[in-house]
């Protein structure tokens, strides 16, 4: 066969590029982590008696900002990274830039209060749960994000893994609201950023596995 005639075959057979392959993945995965974790947040769980009267009060809105701004964060630095050889660039200050926002927050509700009160408002009624339940939310929009990354060949995949175990989070964190009953900015800063930081530990460990391609 020569050469003209095999492009000519090869042409012939040539599938368009979806362009918008990476947009329909990401929020397929981001529709199932939701689903699942609301789901699992209701049932399981329980919403909390009061939702009507405290979802009408700016708290409550400050609270889901935090998960919600980390998931517009990760979801900027895990589309970056979810492609061969592109960099984070400036997408981790959509990381950075909450979680900093969120422990002003806290240092300045901590000096606001009496000494010997603070330990109480850091540590809120369910600290010893919150970080174990919001990661057990996240499992698995985690699974449907991880299959969303390896479909787009990433490059970095420890850092891949860990942006997307960040992503996971904090979907499962904003379905955990319905659900927590705290209503303290110290509270936040730590259990809610510990319990999203558990799925980025795994989403790390487990990158360099399960992404490879």
């Amino acid at each position: 066969m020569k050469t003209d005639d095999l492009i000519q075959m090869l042409a012939r057979n040539d599938a368009p590029v979806d362009l918008n392959a990476l947009k329909k993945r990401f929020a397929m995965a981001m529709l199932i982590g939701a689903l699942a974790a609301t789901l699992l947040a209701t049932m399981w769980l329980g919403v909390r008696p009061d939702i009507a009267s405290v979802a009408k009060t700016p708290l409550f809105w400050w609270k889901a900002a935090l998960p919600a701004s980390l998931i517009l964060g990760a979801l900027w630095m895990v589309t970056r990274l979810a492609r061969p050889g592109v960099p984070a660039g400036i997408s981790w200050l959509g990381v950075v830039l909450p979680i900093a926002a969120v422990w002003v927050g806290a240092v300045y509700a901590l000096a606001q209060t009496a000494p010997d009160a603070r330990l109480s408002l850091i540590l809120g009624q369910t600290w010893r749960v919150c970080p174990l339940l919001i990661a057990l939310l996240s499992a698995p929009g985690l699974i449907a994000i991880f299959a969303a990354i390896k479909g787009l060949a990433p490059t970095n995949l420890r850092l891949a893994g860990a942006t997307g175990g960040l992503l996971s989070g904090g979907i499962a964190t904003l379905a955990y609201c319905v659900h927590c009953p705290e209503m303290g900015v110290p509270f936040w800063a730590c259990w809610y950023v510990l319990g999203m930081l558990i799925p980025t530990a795994l989403g790390a460990l487990a990158g360099p596995r399960f992404l490879r391609w």
